[in-house]
């Protein structure tokens, strides 16, 4: 009976390591993404995908190692992940309301 549990464990082994690379390749695609754009919502949505993963990551790593502390560290990335995305959106708006605020007057003027 005991030895069913350890072919168990090598499973799922396997399987969290086959879902970290899986993970390490789909980061790798959301860097190009937020690297080439083309739009800036595009690089932002880019990020906070990244972001998501990177607490996956984490997430597994935490469960494999069987470290408790990993899972206060994922929390505590959510939390500065969100509060990041937040400041470049609120970065992005004050952007684009400045430049359409300049676009209005220049044909106001015309």
């Amino acid at each position: 009976m005991g030895g069913g549990i350890a072919v168990l464990e090598k499973a799922y082994h396997g399987l969290f390591v086959v879902a970290l690379i899986f993970l390490a390749v789909l980061l790798v695609l959301c860097l190009i993404r937020a690297i080439i754009g083309p739009r800036v919502a595009d690089r932002i949505v880019a990020i906070n995908m990244m972001g998501t993963m990177i607490m996956v990551t984490i997430a597994i790593l935490a469960v494999m190692m069987e470290e408790g502390y990993l899972a206060d560290i994922c929390i505590i990335y959510a939390m500065i992940s969100f509060l990041a995305v937040i400041v470049l959106t609120k970065v992005y708006m004050g952007v684009y309301l400045e430049k359409k605020e300049k676009e209005e007057k220049k044909d106001g003027s015309d």
